[in-house]
């Protein structure tokens, strides 16, 4: 009777949610889409109809992954809102009609607009920037049959008050750059590709013909990425010539990505002299070739730097620490640093030095001293051995790093100097990692339970204190210093991989277990950890990061068996956040049991395998796209037939496409020779934030777009 009486009586004071504050529901509210707001939610009562209403919720409407959304949805919230809006976000809404965009036309006092991915045409574009007087900041790509011609006076002059433009390259054009006399700040990305669909070659020398030239005298920030290929590099050519001849005074960021070899010529050096002489810099990133072996870096004059980019440079940590960090002065505004691939960072110099030799904890020291206030940081793709020194170990000197929130480090980087040292040659986990005989190895039974893993591991255990020591820690990558994903880009893949770093031997269940101390983690990349056994580290991460939102896992163990299946499967009943999944592994089976311990995951939205040799049985993945009602991405490359795979993807479409709309499914052989054409049909956004493996820590400046 009393635990009646008790139920009854909170019954009785339970609380109305339309009794908390106007200021309490705006809160909530904030985290539900604006589609839902204006569409279903603000129908439910009067108060909730005012508050959806409210400017804090509709001045800026956020459809970039809303993946939910379609044509008649946006039509009736254009029509519905569409005044209140001033700042719009549809960056990579593939699956909408081109003819969508015509709706925008509809909010008259935007200010930024985000139509990266987006299918625009030059008359379209032409026709909605006309009504668009107040907008400042815009985002579109250019695709080919893009004609600058067909852009009206109207449009043209809504596009001279444009402050910042990100423009996204499929064709070589200069785009409506020329038209945007006002620009404060240029983002552009190069995804042309060397051939056409038909086969031909295409050529940066189809801009020549153009009459219209950038106008770059505004300008204080300057972005280009580069995808491989010869075109890209022909292209943004093009835009820096007219950056040679006069630089920008107010210039404060300039920043070029380009992977591979993009050599330097007398009109790049010019500008770089011109630069040297006339700015002073906040943010930096050059080509490798623009680098190494000059003495640019003496020259160049820094104000109050946030970003630096050095990735796959030549630089050593002696001209780091004398041209860059400047002795440790005026860099406490440094908040992201990208060394990745840079292989002497961490050494004196580099003249005569081995890659594997020991790193000069000295000079790390000085980063982090100088640095205090770095929060993403990458010292990926190279081998940063710590010496036997107490109290120098790399993992130690990074743990004063307390405002880090994004992390990637070599697997060879975090071992115990002593565990790798004291590791006898005849270990069986040294066997190599090739797909001939196998060799019959004991197995080491590790705990389930993070206290008794916490119990095994030695007290000294650097990366577990390090883990410890980082705990606001968001975004971790722990990535082999050989590793190399099997699929690159514009590519064949690649069939056979380097074997790990002798140093990273003894990198396996443990170090993944120490990583579960991250209770704010929420993405998490692993490639290359040879010493995987069991994979029970993976069980803690489920249990304790239960913020994890994206999982990448390449290479784990032994090459010729998934040991860490059983694993896997348990952490994955936890996952509930999980929204992106990559899977990376030769002899991956994608069965029953797997799918089945994957529908746990009932957020997820993207899922992406690639396994050479791998399998998969179609009926448990028809399954799983039924039960895992979020799923709007399914990549699989796999050691099936093309037949098995173009009708598994035939059932997946005709399946579920009409109730998800976004749905973009990919399943097709590894090895297949065609499979560099059907990538360049992958929707950029997914190509580049899962399908493509890369790091991603500290790849751009941050908050470089809205």
């Amino acid at each position: 009777q009393e635990v009646v009486s008790e139920e009854s009586e909170e019954e009785s004071n339970g609380v109305n949610l339309m009794e908390f504050s106007d200021e309490i529901l705006l809160h909530i509210l904030s985290y539900v889409p604006c589609t839902d707001l204006v569409l279903n939610v603000r129908r439910t009562c009067r108060k909730l109809a005012t508050l959806c209403l409210d400017k804090s919720l509709t001045h800026t409407v956020l459809l970039q992954k809303d993946y939910k959304v379609n044509k008649d949805k946006v039509k009736q919230l254009m029509r519905d809102i569409g005044k209140e809006i001033y700042q719009l976000n549809m960056a990579g809404c593939y699956w909408l009609p081109s003819s969508t965009i015509d709706h925008v036309t509809r909010c008259k006092n935007l200010v930024k607009l985000n139509l990266s991915g987006c299918h625009v045409t030059s008359l379209r574009l032409s026709k909605m920037l006309s009504t668009l007087q107040h907008l400042r900041s815009l985002a579109i790509d250019v695709n080919p049959g893009f004609d600058a011609s067909q852009l009206s006076s109207e449009c043209k002059a809504t596009l001279s008050r444009v402050l910042e433009l990100k423009q996204t390259l499929y064709t070589p054009s200069y785009g409506v750059v020329p038209c945007c006399t006002s620009l404060e700040k240029l983002l552009l990305y190069f995804e042309i590709l060397d051939r056409s669909r038909e086969g031909f070659m295409l050529s940066g020398q189809l801009m020549v013909g153009e009459s219209n030239m950038p106008h770059y005298q505004n300008l204080r920030i300057f972005y280009a990425r580069l995808a491989p290929g010869y075109v890209n590099q022909e292209v943004v050519r093009l835009y820096l010539a007219v950056l040679s001849d006069r630089t920008p005074e107010n210039l404060h960021a300039f920043l070029i990505s380009a992977p591979g070899s993009f050599a330097e010529t007398e009109a790049t050096k010019n500008l770089l002299d011109s630069m040297a002489r006339n700015v002073c810099l906040d943010a930096l990133q050059l080509p490798k070739a623009w680098i190494n072996g000059s003495g640019l870096l003496q020259h160049l004059k820094f104000n109050n730097p946030f970003y630096f980019s050095f990735s796959r440079c030549t630089l050593s940590g002696g001209h780091l620490i004398q041209r860059v960090i400047n002795g440790g002065k005026d860099l406490k505004s440094l908040t992201s640093l990208n060394l990745s691939g840079c292989v002497h960072c961490l050494a004196p110099e580099s003249l005569f030095r081995k890659a594997e030799d020991d790193i000069d904890s000295s000079i790390l020291e000085s980063l982090v001293v100088s640095c205090c206030n770095l929060r993403h940081l990458n010292l990926s793709a190279a081998h940063h051995h710590s010496s036997e020194s107490i109290g120098n170990h790399l993992c130690q000197l990074l743990s004063r790093l307390k405002h880090l929130l994004s992390l990637a480090l070599p697997v060879c980087s975090i071992t115990d100097v002593a565990a790798s040292v004291e590791k006898p040659p005849t270990t069986p986990n040294l066997v190599p990692q090739t797909f001939g005989r196998k060799v019959r190895i004991g197995i080491q039974t590790y705990p389930r339970n993070l206290a008794d893993q916490a119990n095994q591991k030695i007290e000294s255990s650097v990366f577990w204190a390090l883990m410890g020591s980082l705990r606001f820690l968001e975004t971790l990558e722990i990535i082999g210093s050989s590793f190399s994903s099997a699929m690159p880009r514009n590519e064949p893949a690649i069939r056979n991989s380097l074997p790990p770093c002798v140093r990273a031997q003894s990198v396996g269940d443990s170090e993944v277990a120490a990583i579960s101390q991250l209770t704010y983690l929420q993405s998490l990349t692993l490639a290359q950890l040879p010493n995987i056994l069991t994979g029970s580290g993976l069980v803690n991460i489920g249990l304790q990061c239960q913020r994890l939102r994206t999982l990448s896992l390449a290479n784990l163990g032994m090459m010729g068996k998934v040991v860490y299946m059983s694993a896997l499967m348990d952490m994955l009943k936890h996952c509930k956040c999980l929204r992106d999944l990559r899977l990376e592994q030769p002899y991956f089976c994608a069965g029953a049991q797997f799918f089945q311990a994957l529908s746990h995951c009932s957020s997820l939205q993207r899922l992406c395998i690639v396994s050479r040799s791998g399998t998969l049985q179609s009926d448990a993945v028809m399954s799983f796209m039924a039960n895992c009602l979020e799923v709007i991405m399914c990549h699989m490359f796999m050691g099936e037939s093309l037949t098995v795979c173009k009708n598994l993807q035939q059932s997946i479409v005709r399946s579920f496409q009409a109730e998800r709309p976004a749905l973009n499914v990919v399943i097709f052989p590894l090895l297949h020779e065609d499979l560099t054409e059907v990538i360049r049909d992958v929707p950029m956004r997914h190509l580049d934030e899962i399908t493509l493996f890369k790091s991603r820590v500290a790849e751009e400046p941050p908050n470089l777009w809205w």
